[in-house]
C-alpha cells in the first residue's frame, strides 16, 4: 500500500504559514478585546447585569455565551481589518481616505476630450 497521504501540519508547521499566523495574532487580538470587554462589562455593572448572571442557577452557562458571542464579534472583526489592510501600501503620504482610481481619472479625462 503506498504512502500517498500526507503528514498533518502541526502547530509549529501552522506558524510558519504567513496568512495563518497573521489570522492566529489578530483572533488573540480579537479575544484579548472581547475578554477585557465582558470583564468591563461586569465591573461597571450596567443595568445590574452582573447581578442577574450571579443570581441565575446556571450563571456560569451565560457567562460563557456572553464570552463567546463577543469573541466570536471582536475575533472576526480583527482578522476581516487584517485580512482587508492587507493591500494597503506603508507609504501612503498622509493622505486620507477616498484615493481616486487611475482607471477613473482616466475615463474622466477621456470624456472632457471628446465633448
Amino acid at each position: 500500500m503506498p504512502n500517498n497521504q500526507q503528514p498533518k501540519p502541526t502547530r509549529a508547521a501552522l506558524l510558519r504559514i504567513p496568512l495563518f499566523r497573521l489570522l492566529a495574532i489578530n483572533l488573540a487580538i480579537g479575544a484579548c478585546a472581547a475578554a477585557l470587554l465582558v470583564g468591563g462589562l461586569l465591573w461597571l455593572n450596567p443595568g445590574h447585569l452582573r447581578e442577574l448572571i450571579l443570581a441565575d442557577r446556571a450563571g456560569g452557562v451565560a457567562l460563557v455565551l456572553l464570552l463567546a458571542s463577543f469573541l466570536i464579534t471582536f475575533g472576526s472583526a480583527a482578522m476581516g481589518s487584517a485580512i482587508m489592510a492587507q493591500g494597503r501600501k506603508e507609504d501612503d503620504s498622509g493622505r486620507g481616505g477616498g484615493h481616486q482610481s487611475p482607471l477613473a481619472v482616466q475615463e474622466l479625462a477621456q470624456r472632457r476630450r471628446t465633448h
